[in-house]
């Protein structure tokens, strides 16, 4: 049974209280999620601040004193070691050029990290030239030193010095300034383990490695010295974490997109009307409370406000999730970001910039977006321990060795081994290279993953919310019946319908119009096919029905659908025009009483069946009486049932979330076994939606599409946007679904739950592996080239595990559909 209707408010979240703001800051200089947490541990020490920092969009969302000065939160966070401004948002909330600041701002983000990702990319790109043969030439002349041949050292060096220096320059400019605060993370140990690999390996080179050329591998293996080589450490050290840092680059972008996306909805001008009656283009950011402007079809509406003259169809699904456009007359409010269909609007604007509804749904997605970054990942949580803890082993063991009165080679390469055998390249393989193994397997599947947290979440989800149009529907509308009374033909009621729709642009009108031109299409055919064979009338004139005129060939269905003359658009009511002589009227009830065509009570029952079930009725008539009635709808996609189904039995439960009405929505509900309902929600109630499960103890997971979902796909737990739908909903999003089929939705969760299984295991191995050997690496038992194979050997096993993702099986018949497509194409 449906639940009853919960209608959202549009308003914000809980406000803040009136002796705070909010305060949004742009930060340069974070390589890991350890570094947005030691940024919020920071700002938060701040007498009445609380801050949540985002790692993937480098924002941090900040809710502070009035008294408080923004230059005390930006001066917190560059003691911390890193650089911060305020953000566009922040500035134009403080009364600046809101459309201009955004813009910059979404400029300025785009434009940083496309650089940053260009950065990364130039020096994997040199690390992958000289990782090859400087692994194989270190290799094979250290442990093979027979083949060894003048000026071998220099080649080595002038192999490795690109890679150590220029490409692991990242690493070593994060290291030193963590060092400058007193801190240390990742970067600290990748750095002084690939500066301690070269060093050693420089002097062993030159000072050390003089012995016999014969030197079996073996003798090479116990040397207690230590005078191997291990520059391809380094190498592949600095190699796979640049590759894990671009692809961390490339998801923080993305992410970014969304702010973008949302800002590019809004006008960029305005055409302003002065109290002279003259209208003069100016940029949107410019318009103010009080100012009245025009808007033309086709056109964006600016601002918020309230429509003076004028009557127009709006599309308004970006903002509510309608799937029928609703209409807009003299005494209506509008919506900046909405888009007028069919006629010209005369608007008094009322909120302008920050304050509009747009502009507060580009605020939602960023805060619920830096709401996630609580949840960190693994490897990186450890890290505050687990560096300083490699870094005070490495250098207890070589005290140790020297008070214990060993040689300084022992020592060293003692030390050495430490390190390079707690090199976390394993942990930084760990979360790409199973993310990268997923995503290729959901390429297959019509899945991508677009990071960590969805995989995280995806463990826990109990409840997936369904929005509605363009998800479970199709978001089409479409002729879902056709009801006629005696003496009026099917494909003739359709063909005077589809005459007079096919010049509205109204999206129930185009639905009618489709219809017909597809059915009297087809009969047209046949019906050309039975005149050649029965020896029908030449003459143009000819006529083929009681009362039609010369061609026009209106009543019996055959031909293209005729024009209409003197059409004529009635905005909320319907249309009418003359077709083959005689005014036809399609539209409500009302319009056709209205114009002396009572509905009979044939009708009467169907039309109400209709609106029942969610769907609009449209009344025909012509000659003074109603001849028929017409039900559009948005069609329920054939996979939502089963989708459903299969949703259910993973142990989920399924809600469906609209900003429709509460008819349409349990019409829908019941046709795909969706027992709970939350309708008439609009934006930003659709996200309260969310944090409300949530906060009734459920893990939620959100599927939408379009631009009004974003908000609710960013704050939920796991969001999953359908490939088909906007780039804005798609960007907030965790799990992109390529294909328009709702069963993926089941697949996706699945798979990003064997993936976050792989994460786990790969990360327990690493760890697991390095708390067992760093006590023989102490211990001297364990040459540094000997640790460098363990190293690698750990990194093999990760990269393998992962790759087992690459066999995950979804169910037989869709097995088929997701290889289908590959093999239609080479056939």
């Amino acid at each position: 049974m449906l639940s009853p209707l919960r209608t959202r408010s549009a308003g914000p979240p809980v406000a803040a209280p009136p002796a705070t703001r909010e305060v949004e800051l742009a930060i340069e200089g974070m390589s890991c999620a350890a570094c947005a947490v030691r940024i919020e541990k920071k700002l938060n020490k701040l007498d009445h601040v609380a801050a949540a920092v985002n790692y993937a969009t480098a924002t941090a969302w900040v809710t502070a004193p009035p008294a408080l000065p923004v230059e005390a939160l930006t001066t917190a966070i560059g003691n911390a070691g890193y650089t911060a401004w305020p953000t566009g948002s922040t500035a134009a909330t403080a009364g600046a050029d809101a459309a201009g600041a955004e813009t910059a701002e979404t400029e300025d983000g785009a434009t940083a990290a496309a650089r940053h990702a260009a950065y990364l990319r130039r020096r994997l790109i040199v690390a992958l030239i000289f990782f090859v043969p400087l692994t194989d030439l270190s290799l094979t002349l250290s442990l093979v030193p027979s083949v060894r041949f003048p000026g071998w050292q220099w080649t080595l060096v002038a192999c490795a010095a690109p890679v150590a220096l220029w490409a692991a320059w990242p690493f070593h400019r994060a290291a030193l300034k963590n060092a400058r605060h007193g801190t240390s993370s990742m970067d600290t140990l990748v750095s002084l383990g690939i500066i301690a690999a070269c060093g050693w390996s420089v002097y062993a080179m030159f000072f050390l490695d003089r012995g016999p050329a014969g030197e079996s591998v073996l003798h090479q293996l116990s040397h207690g010295s230590g005078g191997g080589i291990y520059l391809e450490v380094a190498a592949s050290v600095t190699t796979f974490l640049l590759a894990g840092r671009l692809y961390e680059a490339r998801a923080r972008r993305t992410a970014g997109a969304a702010m973008r996306e949302l800002a590019a909805a809004g006008a960029k001008d305005v055409c302003v009307l002065t109290p002279d009656g003259t209208e003069h283009q100016i940029p949107a950011g410019r318009l103010r409370p009080g100012d009245m402007f025009v808007v033309r079809p086709g056109e964006t509406i600016a601002a918020d406000g309230e429509v003076l003259f004028g009557q127009s169809a709006v599309d308004r699904s970006m903002m509510t999730g309608e799937s029928v456009p609703g209409e807009a007359a003299e005494g209506d409010s509008v919506v900046g970001g909405t888009i007028a269909l069919t006629g010209r609007l005369v608007v008094r604007a009322v909120k302008v910039g920050p304050d509009t509804q747009l502009a507060h749904l580009i605020r939602l997605v960023e805060q619920a977006q830096a709401d996630k970054a609580s949840i960190q990942r693994l490897a990186d949580r450890i890290s505050g321990v687990f560096v300083p803890a490699v870094l005070i082993s490495a250098a207890l063991t070589l005290a140790g060795w020297l008070l214990a009165g060993g040689t300084a080679e022992h020592a060293f390469a003692a030390g050495l081994a430490v390190l390079i055998i707690a090199c976390p390249c394993a942990l930084g393989l760990a979360t790409p290279a199973a993310l990268v193994a997923a995503c290729g397997r959901g390429a297959q599947l019509g899945i991508f993953i677009k990071g960590y947290q969805a995989l995280e979440s995806s463990r826990a989800v109990d409840t997936v919310v369904l929005d509605k149009t363009g998800t479970v529907t199709t978001g089409r509308m479409s002729l879902a019946g056709v009801q006629t009374v005696a003496g009026t033909s099917r494909a003739e009621l359709l063909r005077y319908a589809g005459a007079v729709e096919q010049a509205s642009e109204h999206a129930v009108a185009a639905a009618i119009t489709a219809a017909a031109e597809a059915e009297t299409g087809a009969e047209a055919e046949t019906g050309a096919e039975a005149e050649t064979g029965a020896g029908a009338e030449t003459g143009a004139g000819a006529e083929t029905g009681a009362g039609a005129e010369t061609g026009a060939g209106a009543e019996t269905g055959a031909g293209p659908l005729p024009a209409a003359l003197s059409f004529r658009a009635l905005p909320g009511l319907g249309a009418r025009g003359t077709v083959g002589g005689r005014e036809v009227v399609v539209g409500r009830a009302a319009l056709l009483a209205e114009s002396g065509m009572p509905a009979p009570a044939e009708l009467a029952g169907p039309c109400r069946a209709w609106e029942e079930s969610g769907c609009t009725t449209v009344l025909v008539g012509w000659d003074g009486a109603v001849r028929g009635a017409l039900a559009v709808s948005d069609t329920v996609k054939p996979s939502a049932a089963a989708a459903v189904a299969e949703l259910r039995a993973l142990g989920l439960h399924p809600v469906l979330l609209t900003g429709d009405n509460e008819a349409t929505a349990r019409a829908v509900a019941a046709a795909t076994g969706i027992d709970e309902v939350i309708a008439g929600t609009l934006p930003a109630g659709k996200a309260a939606v969310v944090r409300d499960l949530q906060a009734r103890g459920r893990s939620v997971a959100m599927v939408g599409d379009g631009v009004n979902d974003a908000p609710a796909l960013a704050a939920a737990g796991l969001g999953l946007a359908l490939g088909s739908g906007t780039d804005v909903a798609i960007c907030a999003a965790d799990l992109i679904l390529l294909r328009d089929d709702l069963q993926v939705v089941a697949d996706a969760i699945k798979l990003a739950r064997g993936t976050f299984r792989t994460i786990r295991r790969n990360l327990a191995w690493a760890f697991s592996y390095n708390l067992a050997a760093l006590p023989l690496a102490a211990l001297g038992f364990l040459n540094p080239i000997v640790a460098s194979a363990a190293m690698t050997l750990s990194s093999v096993f990760v990269v393998w595990n992962s790759l087992r993702l690459g066999r995950f099986r979804v169910a037989g018949p869709r097995r088929d559909q997701a290889a289908g497509p590959r093999r239609d194409q080479t056939a």
